[in-house]
This record gives structure tokens, C-alpha cells and sequence, in this order.
């Protein structure tokens, strides 16, 4: 499972990073990238929906799914798939409530007793396992031990790693028993390099790591 998180500043500092941003998720969707998280958390409500209701419209007739960081009702308003809760905010069973059965709802999680009081998610994103550039210098991490204590832990519930992911660090994460990969950076296209073709390849390698680690049947 892989789970692109936006973040519309890291692709453009001009007016045209939400355009970018479409792009983007429009590229994920073609390389069966199966989870977009957007957490454009500076965006008022308005114009948050605008986004997903952009986003949702460029992964139409694919198997991606757009879930909104946190924001349960940007979830209701635009028709989103899901919602992908943090660590300090409602529980899944309340955001389940809400949306109904057949939303997907994930949840960041820390701590090893975090991975055991989230049954109801449909996946959790472990982390930071490494230091990420979207987080201020000497955030706390996590380890690959930690990871695999998580996913021992989760009860079936797919664990995500997040953090500083390359994909170098791919076949560690996927030894340590994780269900796949969520971040940021790694899916920012190099200047030069078109989108589409960096999805592509990113999601080629991850795939190709976790099947060569033996951990996909």
C-alpha cells in the first residue's frame, strides 16, 4: 500500500502549486497509487474542499482513494473517500460514526499502544522512522524496531511507515513487517522530470522492493 501526502508548497512557491498539486495526484492515480492524503493544513475550509473536490475529479474511474487529513467534514462536503485522523484527534470508532461503514479512515500513530487501540482503522502510518525535512530539526523518531513492534501489535491493521522515506530505506520498512509506505518528498518530482514518469517509477520500485523481500503473497 502506498499513500502520497500533499503538501502544494513543496512543488511550487508560485500561484500555480495548487495546479501542481492536481497534476500530481492526476499522476499518482495513473501509477495505481491507492491512497492520497491531502494535508494542505494552511487552507480554510473553502478552499481546502476546492482541492479535494479537484483532486477527487482527476482520480475518477481509478482505484485511488482521497482522504482529508483530520478534517471529517471536508470529508462529508466534497464526498471524499475517507479521512486520515492524527494521532491527537477524534477516535476512529467516533470518525466511523460519522462517515459510515464504508469510509476509509487511517490514523497516525507514535507509539506501540497506539497500533493496539486502533482496530476499527482500515490502516495506521506509523512514524517518523527517519528525519524528514517536513519536520522542524530534531523531531523525535521512531525505530525499525519500533516498526515491527507496531505492526506485531496492530491486530491486522496495516502499518504504514512515514518519515524521511527514500527508496533505499524501502526494503528495511518492508523487512520490518510494514504493509507499505506513506510520505511526502519521495514523490516530488525532481526538477526537470515530469510527474507522471516519477510517480511511475516510485511506485514501480516500492512494489518491486516489498516483493523481493517476500513479505506480498
Amino acid at each position: 500500500m502506498i499513500c502520497l501526502v500533499t503538501d502544494r508548497r513543496r512543488l511550487s512557491v508560485g500561484p500555480d502549486a495548487g495546479d501542481r498539486l492536481i497534476d500530481l495526484v492526476g499522476a499518482a492515480a495513473a501509477a495505481g497509487i491507492e491512497l492520497i492524503q491531502v494535508r494542505e493544513r494552511d487552507l480554510e475550509g473553502r478552499a481546502l474542499a476546492e482541492i479535494v473536490s479537484r483532486c477527487l475529479a482527476v482520480v475518477k474511474g481509478s482505484a485511488t482513494k482521497v482522504l482529508v487529513n483530520d478534517r471529517a467534514d471536508i470529508t462529508t462536503a466534497t464526498g471524499a473517500h475517507g479521512v486520515h485522523l492524527r494521532s491527537d484527534s477524534i477516535g476512529v470508532a467516533a470518525a466511523r460514526s460519522l462517515l459510515g461503514a464504508h469510509a476509509v479512515i487511517g490514523r497516525s500513530i507514535h507509539r506501540v499502544d497506539e497500533a493496539r487501540a486502533t482496530p476499527r482503522a482500515d490502516y495506521v502510518i506509523f512514524g517518523s522512522l527517519y528525519q524528514a525535512s517536513s519536520k522542524d530539526p530534531g523531531h523525535p523518531t521512531a525505530t525499525l524496531d519500533g516498526l515491527r513492534s507496531a505492526c506485531d501489535a496492530a491486530n491486522g491493521v496495516p502499518v504504514l511507515a512515514i518519515g524521511g522515506m527514500t527508496l533505499a530505506r524501502v526494503p528495511e520498512v518492508a523487512r520490518a513487517g510494514a504493509a507499505g509506505i506513506a510520505g511526502i518528498g519521495l514523490f516530488v518530482p525532481p526538477p526537470g522530470v515530469p510527474a507522471d514518469r516519477h510517480l511511475r517509477n516510485v511506485a514501480a520500485h516500492v512494489r518491486r522492493s516489498f516483493d523481493t523481500c517476500g513479505v506480498v503473497p
